[in-house]
C-alpha cells in the first residue's frame, strides 16, 4: 500500500493530496503488461502532478492518479477552488507560487515531473504554475504536459454548461441560477478585457488559454479529447495543438469519437492508459 498524506496551508486554501510509493515497490519486476512498466531511477522517482477540473472532488481525481501510483510513481493532486477560477483569479498567482514552493520543500527539484491537467480549470491552474516556475531559484525537471478535455476558448454557452455541470441537481430548478451566474461571469469577462487595455499585468487573468498558446516552455504536450465533448469543442483542442506544433513543440493527440467531457478514461480504460503511459515513456526518455 502507498502512504497517503493530506495537508492544508493558509490563507490560500492549498489543500493537496500526495501519494508516495511503498518503499518495497519492485520497479524491476512489476506486474502487468510490459508496455505499461516504467523503469526509473529509484532515487529520483518521477512525479505526476494532477490539476483537477472546476468543481472536481478528490475522490474522482484519485481514480486517475492510481494509473501512475500502480507504476510506482509519486502523485500530487490539486483542485483549484471554483471561486478562484471564476471570480478571484488574482489568487491563482499565489497558488502557483505555493505549488512551486511545495515542490522545493519536498525536494523534488531533480525528480522528473509530468503534469496532467483536466478541462479549462486544470489548464488555468497549470498556466499560473508554469508562470511561477520561471521565478523559482531552482529549475524543475518538467518533462511533459497532458491536457485532458482542454484547452478551449471562452464561450458564453460553454460557460453556462460548465456552471450547470458544477451545480448539478435538478436541471430545471437550477436553470435560473445558472443563467444568472452566466450573465454575471460574462460581464466580468468583458470588464477584464476592458481593464487589460489599461493595466498590462492583468493579461494573465484575462485570457489564460491564449497565453498558454504562446507560453515559452517547450516540453512535449499530449492532448486527450473527444468529438462528442459539448464543453470543449474538439476543434479548439486541435487548433491549439496544431498551433503549438507549428512552434516546434512535440505534440501528440488521442481523439475519441463518443465520450463526454472528462469521461475519456472511465469509458476507454485500456486505450486511455496506453495513451498516457506511451507519452510518459517518451517524456522520461527511458533507455533500456
Amino acid at each position: 500500500m502507498s502512504a497517503h498524506v493530506t495537508k492544508m496551508a493558509e490563507p490560500d486554501n492549498l489543500e493537496y493530496y500526495i501519494t508516495f510509493p511503498n518503499s518495497n515497490f519492485d520497479y524491476k519486476n512489476q506486474n502487468g503488461e510490459s508496455d505499461f512498466v516504467f523503469v526509473v531511477d529509484e532515487k529520483q522517482v518521477p512525479v505526476v502532478i494532477l490539476f483537477g477540473w472546476a468543481g472536481a472532488e478528490d475522490k474522482y481525481l484519485s481514480v486517475y492518479s492510481k494509473i501512475y501510483e500502480e507504476k510506482g510513481l509519486i502523485t500530487l493532486r490539486y483542485i483549484s477552488p471554483v471561486k478562484y477560477l471564476f471570480w478571484k483569479q488574482h489568487r491563482m498567482v499565489k497558488i502557483g507560487e505555493k505549488l512551486v514552493k511545495l515542490l522545493n520543500d519536498l525536494n523534488f527539484v531533480n525528480n522528473p515531473i509530468i503534469i496532467h491537467c483536466f478541462s479549462n480549470g486544470g489548464a488555468f491552474q497549470y498556466q499560473f504554475f508554469s508562470q511561477a516556475l520561471k521565478l523559482s531559484p531552482n529549475p524543475m525537471q518538467i518533462k511533459g504536459v497532458i491536457f485532458d478535455s482542454a484547452p478551449g476558448k471562452r464561450r458564453v454557452l460553454s460557460l453556462f454548461r460548465a456552471i450547470r455541470a458544477i451545480k448539478g441537481g435538478n436541471v430545471l430548478l437550477n436553470l435560473p441560477i445558472c443563467f444568472l451566474m452566466t450573465i454575471f461571469f460574462s460581464t466580468m469577462w468583458i470588464f477584464q478585457i476592458i481593464r487589460s487595455y489599461f493595466v498590462k499585468k492583468t493579461n494573465l487573468q484575462m485570457n489564460p488559454l491564449e497565453n498558454l498558446k504562446n507560453e515559452e516552455n517547450k516540453w512535449p504536450q499530449h492532448f486527450i479529447y473527444s468529438k462528442a465533448d459539448v464543453l470543449i469543442p474538439y476543434e479548439d483542442v486541435e487548433y491549439f495543438a496544431n498551433y503549438r506544433k507549428s512552434l516546434g513543440i512535440d505534440v501528440s493527440l488521442k481523439r475519441y469519437e463518443n465520450t463526454p467531457h472528462v469521461r475519456h478514461y472511465p469509458d476507454n480504460k485500456v486505450s486511455y492508459i496506453q495513451s498516457v503511459c506511451s507519452f510518459m515513456h517518451k517524456c522520461l526518455n527511458i533507455h533500456t
